[in-house]
């Protein structure tokens, strides 16, 4: 199909494995763009293979977008540019957002044409909660910068995923393990393709099985919330309020461990009040 696009920037999101995943919609972008901007020309040079035709293409990829970049936006005033990944939908774990963002500014149309996410995918496959999740990306490589960003998130109330590569799955399941406790999780791969896998067990059942090398292919490892946290019992009320109360007044004391320990304030301040003497 033929048809004219008007100018600007159209992100499409591509299959992460199975081709048959490509949309009518987003072929008939594809098709009609007068320019693909793309993360290695080989890789969408199969898809267009897939749909047996050619069309120009531009790198634009994390070593590169700097530079390209001004020059992708000043094409958007008179020319349909495509935005695609190697896998998925663009801008999730990738620099297109800073393109997205300069063209608005340059006051071009930006249209998103949805599709395959492997975050997203792998969140269906898990069978872990899905009403609230958050998206970690890729886990820093170095051992140190790993435990803080995953001492960042270890208490948030929310279904956690993150990419991953074979050879450091191990390693990275490990890390989580000792950072958020030994939570229920789930490792998917090759989502889509025909040795599709989702794997579940504990994060430190997870780490051995990977132990002695990573499997091959596109990873995500999604990792279920926190448990609920025991209620607070009156010696840790007790504790709290003598720590507070040595640098607060009493109203003040019972509010802040109220606060904290989702404790009844009054109690609390009776409580205070005894233990003050008073």
């Amino acid at each position: 199909m033929t048809s004219v696009l008007e100018p600007g920037l159209y992100i499409v999101a591509t299959p992460i494995g199975n081709l048959g995943d490509l949309s009518p919609r987003a072929s008939e972008i594809l098709l009609n763009a007068d320019v693909v901007a793309v993360e290695d020309s080989r890789v969408t040079a199969g898809l267009f293979r897939h749909l047996g035709a050619k069309r120009p293409m531009t790198p634009y990829h994390d070593h590169n977008a700097e530079a390209v970049r001004p020059g992708l936006v000043a094409r958007m005033a008179t020319q349909a540019v495509a935005l695609v990944s190697d896998a998925g939908t663009p801008l999730i774990s990738d620099p297109g957002y800073k393109l997205v963002r300069d063209a608005r500014a340059a006051g071009h149309a930006v249209v998103t044409i949805p599709g395959p996410c492997a975050g997203i995918a792998a969140l269906t496959l898990a069978g872990l909660p899905t009403d609230r999740f958050l998206f970690m990306g890729f886990l820093p490589s170095k051992q140190q910068a790993r435990a803080e960003a995953i001492a960042e998130v270890a208490g948030v109330r929310a279904t956690l995923v993150f990419y991953e590569s074979g050879p450091r799955l191990s390693a990275a399941l490990a890390a989580l393990a000792e950072g958020l406790g030994d939570r229920e999780a789930a490792v998917a791969r090759e989502i889509t393709k025909k040795f599709e896998e989702c794997v579940t067990g504990s994060l430190s059942e997870l780490s051995a099985r990977y132990a002695e090398g990573g499997p091959k292919g596109e990873i995500v490892v999604v990792v279920a919330p926190p448990g609920e946290a025991a209620p607070a019992s009156a010696e840790d009320a007790d504790a709290a309020l003598a720590e507070a109360l040595t640098r607060l007044p009493v109203s003040k004391a019972a509010g802040e461990v109220a606060k904290r320990l989702g404790l009844d304030r009054k109690a609390l301040y009776a409580r205070a009040m005894e233990m003050k003497g008073g």
